[in-house]
C-alpha cells in the first residue's frame, strides 16, 4: 500500500503573527484564495476603510451584484466585539456581503450568522469562514478557509419569464466557462438580471456580459472607479492605445465614452441580434461565442488597465 502522510492542523498565527500587520496585508494580496473559496468574484478596493470612529480590515467589491464586500478578520476565537463591528460596517457602508474570519467559532456567533441570513433582505449575504493552516508531514503550511456559514441559495419571491430566463442563461454560461477556461473566473452563482459582472483585475474595472436594447449582447469592460473624472480619465488612456488593443484582438471595439454618465465602456458586440427569449439553439451559438471571446478580451483589456496611472 502507497504510504500516506499525517495531516496537521496548525496554530495560524505561527505565520501571521497579528491581524492588521500581517494577516491583513496578506490576505489582500490574495484575496483569489478567499474569492474561490465562497464562490465570489471580489475585486478588493481598500484596506483599513474608515467606518465612523472604526475601521474595517478589507473592503472590496463584489462584482456580480457591484455591492461592498466587508472582509473582518480575526487570528483568535469569535467574539462580542469584532460581531459588533461587522455590523456596523456593514451599515456604515452599504455592503452586500459580510466575510467574518476566525481561527475559531463560538457556536453562538455562528448560530447568529445563520440568524442573519434568514432574515436579511434580498442581497444580504454572511459568511462564516474558520481560518485553518495545514501541513502534511513536514511539508509548507498551506492556508484553508472552511466555511461553517454561508448564505442560503435565495430565489426573489416574484421572478417574471424574463428574469428567470436571464438566470438560467447566466447560470449556464458560468457552468461552462468554469469547464472550459479553468481560472477564469470564481463566481458561482448568477443573479436574475440582464447582466453578469465579473472581476476584471482590478478595482473599479469590471467584466461584463450584458443583454442590451436593440436586441444585442456585449461582453465589455465597464469603469466605474466611483468617480467620474478618474473613469473619463482611464477611458481615455485606453483610447490612446485603441490601435494595439484592437490589433491584439483581431477584431474592433465599440468605445462608448458616455460623456452623459459617470461611467465608460469599452465593448465587443455578438455580430447578431437576440434576446434572452430566443430559442435554445441560439442561446447556445451566443453562450459559445462569449465562452471564446471574453478570455482573451479580458487578457488583452486586462493588461492594459493594470498599466492605468490613475
Amino acid at each position: 500500500m502507497e504510504q500516506l502522510g499525517v495531516l496537521k492542523r496548525l496554530d495560524p498565527r505561527r505565520v501571521w503573527k497579528g491581524e492588521a500587520r500581517d494577516f491583513t496585508p496578506w490576505l489582500r494580496d490574495n484575496i483569489a484564495l478567499l474569492s474561490e473559496a465562497v464562490g465570489l468574484d471580489i475585486d478588493l478596493a481598500e484596506t483599513e476603510v474608515r467606518v465612523g470612529g472604526f475601521a474595517a480590515d478589507l473592503v472590496g467589491q463584489e462584482q456580480t451584484t457591484k455591492k461592498p464586500v466587508v472582509i473582518e478578520n480575526q487570528l483568535s476565537r469569535t467574539d462580542h466585539d469584532h460581531l459588533g463591528k461587522l455590523l456596523t460596517y456593514a451599515s456604515g457602508i452599504d455592503a452586500g456581503t459580510l466575510i467574518w474570519i476566525a481561527a475559531e467559532f463560538r457556536d453562538e456567533h455562528r448560530q447568529t450568522l445563520e440568524w442573519l441570513n434568514n432574515i436579511s433582505a434580498e442581497g444580504i449575504y454572511f459568511f462564516g469562514i474558520v481560518l485553518e493552516l495545514i501541513q502534511v508531514d513536514e511539508s509548507l503550511p498551506a492556508p484553508n478557509f472552511n466555511i461553517v456559514v454561508s448564505p442560503p441559495a435565495v430565489k426573489p419571491t416574484e421572478v417574471s419569464p424574463r428574469r428567470q430566463a436571464y438566470h438560467d442563461f447566466f447560470s449556464g454560461l458560468l457552468e461552462e466557462l468554469k469547464v472550459r477556461k479553468p481560472g477564469f473566473t470564481n463566481a458561482s452563482r448568477a443573479g436574475y438580471e440582464s447582466w453578469l459582472g465579473l472581476s476584471a483585475g482590478r478595482s473599479g474595472f469590471g467584466l461584463s456580459f450584458a443583454f442590451t436594447q436593440g436586441k444585442r449582447f456585449r461582453v465589455e469592460l465597464y469603469i466605474d472607479t466611483g468617480d467620474g473624472e478618474k473613469n473619463k480619465r482611464a477611458f481615455d488612456a485606453l483610447l490612446d492605445s485603441r490601435g494595439e488593443i484592437e490589433e491584439a484582438l483581431g477584431t474592433n471595439l465599440a468605445w462608448e465614452r458616455l460623456d452623459a454618465a459617470r461611467a465608460s465602456r469599452v465593448a465587443l458586440y455578438w455580430p447578431e441580434t437576440v434576446t434572452v427569449m430566443d430559442g435554445q439553439a441560439k442561446l447556445t451559438s451566443l453562450r459559445d461565442w462569449a465562452i471564446e471571446a471574453a478570455p482573451r478580451f479580458k487578457q488583452v483589456l486586462g493588461a492594459q488597465v493594470a498599466g492605468l496611472a490613475l
